[in-house]
């Protein structure tokens, strides 16, 4: 993944929190459109961003001028952007004007593309790439990540892929005798070892609240199955049932233990990442947009040939597996549909075959797509996480995926009072079910 500030980490790792509230407003300046207007050739591969996301737009570039050059004589790249927190009222403003652009990033929230979907207004992709003879240059877990996000649909391109679990410090486990854990149990043991020697074993962010929060809804997915969030959205389960808030106990007891520290409630996400990079913490939940880190060598003194990832380990008894990997998409990218003719569709498929290669040449980012030129990994760990995402067939989404924009803040800023003990884990789900009641 290529550096950026830590606000625009943050807002990319926040982006499916936002935009729900202003739905109504789409609604209304798209009620009726029926199929999003009638089809209009396009003067230039028009391409609608965000300020903070600078990887895709310089991608785009280096491939108009390169592989993508004969698509963007007839169809040439332009480029505009927005901030992110402007994004979602620009693209209302457009969709009632009918005049989406060719390509844009779709929004802060799933729910605003699905609204643009049921418009008229974006393409149907998985048709379009299907005609194009491209849809195989999406790796399968971005399909499955994509499609658990968009209602089961492909509604949107993988320009960015993550997947998440545990960066751990190798030379740390060495010297203590500790071995991958394979278990939650042996997950504890380890913290338990690596504390009694004076071992941070956690980094984590309170001060963000989603790190601690991914740790619930791993536990949730390994104990109770990858359906567990979605039962719980579809109002088959609630967080407040005990096996629920088993989750919520047994991260309770990490932070009970210490294991996360002194302050964890007032540790941001740039002092989390600086405390395992510096050898200060042993273990760090995070995404693979990590690696961008973890390949500085100004950044990881701890040397990324030091620095393993694996998976949330299993529940004993569980009904989730382990290659089950958390996952995103980043800010997906979509397309309009009376926009998308032969020109266009020319550009898509140079994208679909190309992208990923030039993502992770240039700029050290994992896409969803495949790579399909040779290019040489930063590092061990980076190629590791490649394979992973290869293999990996069924990812699952991330505690607050499926919540209102309410709940997700209710239970961000909650979290760090579960591991500090001032909230109870029965008070912390109930605190986020009523929130979820509420919507």
């Amino acid at each position: 993944m290529p550096l950026r500030t830590s606000r625009a980490r943050r807002a990319r790792l926040s982006l499916l929190t936002a935009g729900t509230a202003s739905l109504a407003l789409l609604a209304t300046a798209c009620g009726g459109s029926g199929a999003g207007g009638s089809s209009s050739a396009p003067e230039n591969f028009d391409y609608l961003s965000v300020t903070e996301n600078t990887t895709v737009k310089t991608a785009l570039t280096a491939m108009s001028k390169g592989e993508c050059k004969a698509a963007n004589d007839a169809l040439p790249l332009k480029v505009e952007t927005v901030p992110q927190a402007s994004l979602d009222q620009k693209l209302q403003l457009l969709a009632g004007q009918d005049a989406l652009p060719v390509q844009f990033a779709a929004g802060n929230a799933p729910a605003l593309t699905q609204q643009l979907v049921k418009s008229g207004k974006v393409a149907d992709l998985e048709a379009k790439l299907k005609e194009l003879g491209v849809l195989d240059q999406l790796e399968p877990a971005a399909v499955s990540t994509i499609k658990a996000l968009y209602g089961g649909e492909l509604q949107v391109l993988p320009y960015e892929y993550n997947i998440e679990g545990i960066f751990y410090n190798k030379k740390v486990f060495a010297d203590h005798g500790i071995k991958v854990p394979g278990t939650w149990e042996e997950l504890v043991s380890a913290a338990a070892k690596l504390e009694a020697k004076g071992v941070q074993p956690f980094s984590a962010s309170g001060q963000q609240g989603w790190p601690l929060t991914r740790l619930i809804s791993g536990y949730l997915y390994r104990s109770l199955g990858p359906d567990a969030l979605q039962k719980v959205a579809d109002g088959k389960a609630k967080l407040t049932d005990p096996e629920y808030v088993k989750a919520a106990e047994e991260v309770a007891a990490l932070g009970k233990k210490g294991y996360f520290g002194k302050g964890v409630g007032s540790i941001d996400y740039d002092t989390a990442m600086n405390q395992f990079l510096t050898g200060k913490a042993a273990m760090f939940y995070m995404g693979s947009w990590a690696l961008a880190n973890i390949s500085d060598d100004k950044q990881n003194k701890i040397g990324a040939e030091d620095t393993g990832f694996m998976p949330f380990p299993a529940v004993t008894g569980g009904k989730g597996s382990v290659d089950q990997y958390p996952s995103n998409v980043g800010l997906g990218i979509t397309f309009a549909s009376k926009s998308f003719d032969k020109k266009t569709g020319a550009w898509v498929s140079c994208i679909a075959k190309n992208y990923g290669s030039t993502a992770l040449k240039d700029h050290g980012s994992i896409s969803g797509f495949k790579v399909n030129t040779e290019v040489k990994d930063a590092n061990e760990v980076t190629t590791q996480v490649r394979d992973t995402i290869s293999a990996s067939k069924q990812n699952v989404l991330w505690f607050e995926a499926l919540f209102s924009t309410k709940a997700t803040t209710v239970s961000q800023q909650n979290a760090a009072g579960l591991v500090s003990g001032s909230t109870s884990p029965e008070q912390f789900m109930q605190t986020v079910q009523d929130a979820l009641a509420a919507q």
